[in-house]
Parts: C-alpha cells; structure tokens; sequence
C-alpha cells in the first residue's frame, strides 16, 4: 500500500473512514479500524449514508466559506464547524484548552467530499473492527451502528464525544491492537 512494505491495518476516523474502505482494498492491508467512522457500501456517499438518519448536532453548526480556489474548484465552499460550537460538538470530554486548539486550528472540509462515491468497499474482504462513539454530536451513532453492523465490523461502544481517540486512548489502543493481532497486521 503506497510503498509500505508488509502488512498494514488502517485506522480511519470520521470520514477517514470512506478512506479506509476505499483504499483498503490494498493486498497488503490486513484489516480496517473504524472509529466513529462512516463505514461505506460501493456507490455510497458519506451523504447518501447520513441521510437515511436523522442528523447530529453538527448540522446547524456548519459554517461554509467560498472556497480560496475561486472557481477553479467550482467554487464548491469550504467547510468547517462554528468555533463557539466546536467543543460542545466534536470534543465535550475532551480537555477544554486542547478543545480550544483544535476549534481555532481545524482544516475545512471540501463539501464535494461528502458527494462522493465509494468504488469498492474493504470491508467485504477485509476483516474490521470499530467504536461507535455513543455520545458523538458529530456523526449520529446510528450512522456508525449501521455502518458497522453491515460490514460485519467487530463492534465496541464508548461513551465518547466524537474525538474517541483522545478522550478515550485506552480503548483506541486496544481495539487497534486486537485487529493488528487477530489479522496479522
């Protein structure tokens, strides 16, 4: 998988996980970790897959900006969540003053992002593992529920914000290395 030699488990979270099913498919990759990750099906958006749910908090708290590419990407708007809002939306359990970092430093999203759809899905011939964020305001969880439940994806739910590996590191840490040992990665 891009020049990495040996066996390689992929971590994605949020739509890191639209990533890791696409690019999972890699002969070397030997299992996908989903946390609090949107777990795709070949031709499904990260749109189509929130849409069948009610939506998170998220929603009302995006901000859209005009694209710093003017039209040479169409014009499609950056997007990002409203600092005010940051904390309560992506990282409540998190450390106030790194909440506060990561508010004031996040990179926008490309809204085509969440229009694209995936090619291939891992998942149908890759073993996976995941967290479902229980308390995310970021993704609903039962996005992530569904997600996982349809992949066959090896289950555990935390009671986290959305940024589980930062608030919740243990149980990040162990559901990696239970992949890693499980596949041979």
């Amino acid at each position: 998988m891009f020049g990495v030699d040996g066996p390689v488990v992929l971590v994605g979270h949020s739509y890191g996980g639209a990533v890791i099913t696409q690019s999972g498919s890699q002969t070397n990759v030997k299992a996908l970790v989903y946390l609090a990750a949107y777990a795709l099906d070949e031709e499904e958006s990260l749109g189509e897959l929130q849409g069948r749910f009610p939506d998170s908090a998220l929603a009302e708290a995006l901000v859209f900006t005009p694209s710093p590419l003017g039209n040479l990407d169409g014009n499609n708007p950056d997007v990002t969540v409203a600092v005010g809002r940051f904390a309560e939306i992506f990282a409540a359990d998190v450390d106030p003053d790194l909440a506060g970092v990561l508010a004031a430093s996040q990179r926008p999203s490309a809204g085509p992002a969440f229009a694209e759809k995936a090619t291939v899905a891992a998942w149908k011939t890759k073993p996976a593992w995941g967290i479902v964020s229980s308390a995310d305001q970021t993704i609903n969880p039962d996005v992530e529920r569904y997600g996982y439940r349809r992949a066959g994806v090896e289950t555990r739910e935390v009671d986290s914000s959305h940024l589980v590996m930062l608030s919740h590191p243990d149980e990040v840490v162990d559901v990696i290395l239970q992949a890693a040992q499980a596949s041979g990665g």
